[in-house]
C-alpha cells in the first residue's frame, strides 16, 4: 500500500523545477496558488529584466541578492523547500552586443556566470542557470560565440561540480546531441547538465543522456507516458512560470504541476501498482531533485 497515493491521487512531494516570480506582479500570490493545490517546493529561476539589463558585475550581484531575497520570503511564508538558480541569460547577452559589442557583452556574460558560481559555493545558490544559446536565429559569427562562450560556462561549472540548467532552442534531438557532445568536452557530467523547457520526449535515443525539466503542456502526459521506460536519465517537470500578467499564454501556470503529476499518477496506475508509480513520482519530485541540486525535497 502506497504512503503517498490516496483514492488514486498523489498527496506526496510536487517540485516544479523553473519557475519565475517578479515583485511586481503577481509574486506570493502564484506561489499561494500552487501550494493550495498541492505544491511542496520549487526552483526559483534569477529573471532578467530585459528593459534594465545590468551593464556591469555589481549590477548583477544586485539582482542575483534580489532573487535570494525572494527565495527566502517564499521559505518564510510557506515553508516550501526552495532552490535558487542563478545565471546570465542567453538573450540578454545576444540584446546586448548591439550596446555593447560583442567583446565587452561576452566578457559581461561569463563574468555574470562566474559570480553566479560564486553565490552557489557559498550555499546562497544550487544550480547556475539559465544559461545556454539564443532560442531563434542569429547570425552565424553570434552563434558560433554563443556556442564557445557556452562551452566555457560549461567548463566552469564542472570545475564548480555543479549542476547546469540550459536555454536552448527547440531542433529536437539535434539540440540534445550537440549539447550532450559540448557538455563531454567540457568534462561536465550529462547528469548534471538539464535542459530546461524540454519536450516530454524523455527517453535516451532523443535526450542524449541529459537530464532535463519537461514543459508539462496538456499533450505532455501521453508523450511521456510513451517513453519515461525508455531512459535512464533524470527528469521533472517545470512551468517556466514568467510572472508576467502581458503574456498569460507564453507559459504555463502555477497550478500546472500538481494537475500533471496527478494525471500522470492516475494514467500509469491503469497498468501498474501503486509501488511502480510511488517510485517514479518520488523520482520526479524528490529523489532527482535531490541529486541535481542537493535540496531535500
Amino acid at each position: 500500500m502506497s504512503e503517498y497515493i490516496v483514492d488514486g491521487r498523489w498527496t506526496g512531494p510536487v517540485v516544479d523545477q523553473h519557475i519565475h516570480l517578479d515583485r511586481t506582479n503577481r509574486y506570493l500570490s502564484a506561489i499561494d496558488e500552487f501550494v493550495r493545490v498541492g505544491g511542496t517546493g520549487i526552483i526559483l529561476v534569477h529573471k532578467p529584466d530585459f528593459g534594465n539589463l545590468p551593464t556591469n558585475l555589481a549590477a548583477y550581484r544586485e539582482v542575483y541578492s534580489e532573487t535570494i531575497s525572494m527565495a527566502q520570503e517564499v521559505r518564510d511564508k510557506f515553508s516550501i523547500d526552495t532552490g535558487v538558480v542563478l545565471g546570465p541569460h542567453p538573450v540578454a547577452w545576444e540584446h546586448q552586443i548591439d550596446s555593447l559589442g560583442l567583446k565587452e557583452s561576452t566578457e559581461l556574460h561569463i563574468g555574470a556566470a562566474n559570480l553566479a558560481l560564486d553565490f552557489i559555493e557559498n550555499g546562497e545558490a544550487q544550480c547556475l542557470g539559465e544559461v545556454g544559446r539564443p532560442h531563434y536565429p542569429i547570425s552565424q559569427d553570434r552563434w558560433s560565440a554563443a556556442n564557445q562562450m557556452l562551452e566555457e560556462i560549461m567548463q566552469s561549472a564542472a570545475a564548480s561540480q555543479t549542476s547546469i540548467q540550459l536555454h536552448v532552442e527547440d531542433n529536437g534531438a539535434q539540440t540534445y546531441s550537440e549539447l550532450s557532445q559540448m557538455a563531454v568536452n567540457a568534462g561536465l557530467p550529462l547528469s548534471k547538465t538539464i535542459r530546461h523547457y524540454a519536450p516530454a520526449d524523455v527517453s535516451t535515443d532523443f535526450t542524449h543522456g541529459l537530464s532535463c525539466t519537461v514543459s508539462v503542456g496538456k499533450d505532455s502526459v501521453a508523450k511521456l507516458l510513451q517513453t519515461y521506460t525508455k531512459t535512464d536519465a533524470m527528469w521533472g517537470m517545470e512551468t517556466d512560470f514568467l510572472d508576467d500578467p502581458r503574456r498569460p499564454g507564453a507559459v504555463l501556470g502555477p497550478k500546472t504541476i500538481p494537475k500533471r503529476t496527478n494525471e500522470l499518477c492516475q494514467s500509469i496506475l491503469n497498468e501498474n501498482d501503486e509501488s511502480v508509480v510511488e517510485e517514479l513520482l518520488l523520482n520526479i519530485h524528490s529523489n532527482w531533485p535531490r541529486e541535481l541540486y542537493g535540496i531535500d525535497f
